[in-house]
């Protein structure tokens, strides 16, 4: 079927649309797609314009935003664009221009603090977080404000730059109309203000500024360097030591902010983080073997962007903002993106992997706080969560929003009891525990027990209609899930996933077993959702070992007056109480034991304790 006949198959396509795609050139460019209204609702980039747009018609989607977004569609527009980096850069734009309802949301609703060099004629060097189109001089955002921080403290201590707001104009400064300030006198300014530093010293001071804070601190390193010498050549001791108090702080700056060699220069540096909602991108930019700008932030997903898709976007967006001329990029895998006289590397190896494990280990720490956050607020986030990820773990129909766990326990067969508890939505709901007395079962059968339990508590279930579990766990590993399977599907016909928790010899949760026959499902033990089904283990033991000891308990202290009928437990503690055993009130007189309880129970306990 040739590409006409597809679109002409397509129910929602008018002949409009059909006209727009057809007439589309096969070239690089953006696409528009407007509704009814005209508001401009998907913004996407094309290599080939044409081919991009067609696929979008010629399939029906499935179910989901992707063809929801494709129902919508009431017009398109284009623009052509001479490459696909030009394509890249003006989707960027527009997606931010326009805020498309069905393309990824740019979640940076933080204002980060960036370095401002002002246009001045003494320009000074602070921190803002108001971007001013005034000419000045912006180094940023920075993420890490601690950073920006120590950068500056660096600027202080190398370059007196005054703090002041005066109008420092030529005109000003010969008028005689400013007085020093204490930063003057702490020598922490030189004073241009009355003209006792010229112009030409200050702006070398502030062109170096410059190259500290884009990075080049290895350049002033050596310049500085190579001052001491001349300087101490020509026996100026006292300002070579001054200079040198200078290069050891940058020095040390230098040796605590560079992560690899300083061959490494002017490379960025991008990972992603996705999850079904958001993806998390971070960005790193190499400057001398120093991390001058680092970066992380998140896009709210819209259709089924992939990972390639999101971290496109996020190398045009952080190149962009940061005014990136870096000819090199790190990325984790394979992207279809072609700048001019740039190089992608995905390293397997050596340090470039070393600032690739970096920026991951910051975009996986990043994912876990903005989950945190999120969990802080909606607490039933964190719950599903975990649900959903035992339920990808074992491939189960629906999320396990109520589980329930069998566990016995005896001594030598002895006061058998078994316990059954619930968790719905990952938390206990101790009004739907149930403990058991083992009545079918003779001697330590564990095999047994548990089938009684299971068969009494769904067979129940049934009867009355209750509401029956989305996942059985067992306190153990192939033979009691073989025994619940017996009964729940051979006997009751349900099906219910069944889950086995096997113990190692410290008795600690060891092993998951799932399916028949069992196989071990590879949760990772300190993974949360591992730690849920650690959880509800340990609680159905605990359930279970304290109905034992209770009912054991309740044996041994037992005594012959519990048999006689008529006699309550007021009378037996006030006879115990005065007789301190039943040996004792055999052997009182009926006068004796009538004194303490009356005639009539007096005469019952004489006649059952002969």
């Amino acid at each position: 079927m040739n590409e006409e006949n597809r679109l002409i198959t397509q129910p929602h396509l008018n002949d409009y649309l059909k006209g727009i795609i057809q007439s589309l050139p096969e070239t690089p460019g953006i696409y528009q797609y407007l509704d009814t209204e005209g508001t401009i609702i998907y913004v996407g980039k094309a290599k080939n314009l044409k081919r991009r747009v067609y696929s979008y018609f010629s399939k029906e989607h499935k179910p989901g935003k992707l063809r929801v977004l494709v129902s919508k569609i009431a017009d398109i527009k284009y623009i052509v664009v001479n490459s696909e980096e030009d394509a890249l850069l003006l989707e960027n734009n527009l997606i931010k221009k326009h805020q498309p309802r069905y393309n990824v949301l740019l979640k940076d609703d933080k204002t980060y603090p960036s370095i401002c060099i002002t246009n001045e004629y003494f320009p000074r060097v602070f921190k803002t977080r108001n971007i001013v189109r005034n000419g000045s001089t912006y180094f940023g955002p920075y993420s890490h404000v601690q950073t920006l921080n120590n950068l500056l403290t660096l600027v202080k201590q190398l370059y007196p730059i005054r703090t002041c707001y005066l109008n420092l104009t030529p005109e000003n400064i010969r008028a005689g109309k400013f007085n020093v300030c204490l930063e003057y006198h702490i020598k922490n300014c030189l004073g241009p203000c009355i003209g006792a530093q010229t112009h030409a010293d200050y702006l070398r001071n502030i062109a170096e500024i410059k190259e500290i804070l884009k990075g080049n601190t290895r350049e002033i390193s050596k310049g500085m360097l190579e001052e001491i010498k001349q300087l101490s050549a020509e026996l100026k001791f006292e300002e070579a030591q001054k200079i040198k108090e200078k290069y050891d702080l940058i020095e040390n700056f230098r040796s605590k902010s560079e992560v690899v060699n300083s061959i490494h220069h002017n490379i960025d540096v991008f990972s992603i983080a996705v999850d079904e909602k958001s993806a998390y991108i971070n960005y790193l930019h190499i400057s001398n073997g120093a991390i001058t700008q680092a970066f992380t932030f998140e896009y709210k997903k819209r259709l089924d962007e992939t990972k390639e898709e999101l971290l496109s976007l996020g190398i045009i967006e952080m190149r962009e903002r940061y005014r990136s001329t870096a000819k090199e990029i790190i990325v984790p895998f394979e992207i279809d993106m072609d700048f001019h006289d740039v190089t992608f590397t995905i390293p397997q190896r050596g340090e470039k992997k070393t600032l690739l494990d970096l920026s991951l280990l910051n975009v996986s720490q990043f994912k876990v706080d903005r989950l945190k956050q999120a969990e802080k607020l909606n607490p039933e986030q964190r719950s599903v969560r975990i649900l959903k990820e035992i339920q990808r773990e074992l491939h189960l129909e629906k999320i396990p929003a109520h589980i329930e766990c069998f566990d016995n326990s005896n001594i030598q067969g002895s006061d058998a009891v078994a316990a059954c508890v619930v968790f719905k939505m990952a938390k206990p709901s101790k009004k739907d525990y149930r403990r058991y007395i083992i009545k079918s079962v003779t001697g330590p059968d564990d095999y047994a027990s548990m089938q009684e339990v299971v068969r009494r508590r769904y067979t129940r279930a049934l009867e009355e209609g209750n509401p029956l579990p989305d996942l059985i766990i067992t306190d153990g590993g192939k033979g009691q899930m073989e025994v619940v399977r017996e009964v729940i599907e051979d006997e009751l016909h349900l099906t219910i996933p069944i889950v086995g928790l096997a113990k190692n010899r410290r008795h600690r949760t060891s092993e998951v077993l799932y399916g028949f026959p069992p196989q071990i499902i590879g949760l990772k033990p300190n993974s949360e959702s591992f730690r849920l089904m650690e959880q509800i283990q340990n609680e159905v033991h605990r359930f279970a070992i304290t109905f034992h000891k209770e009912k054991r308990s309740k044996r041994q202290t037992k005594s012959a007056l519990d048999d006689v009928k008529g006699v309550g437990e007021k009378t037996k503690t006030a006879l115990l109480k005065e007789f301190k055993s039943v040996k004792r009130i055999q052997e009182a007189s009926f006068e004796e034991i009538a004194k303490i309880i009356g005639n009539a129970k007096a005469k019952i306990v004489k006649e059952n304790l002969k």
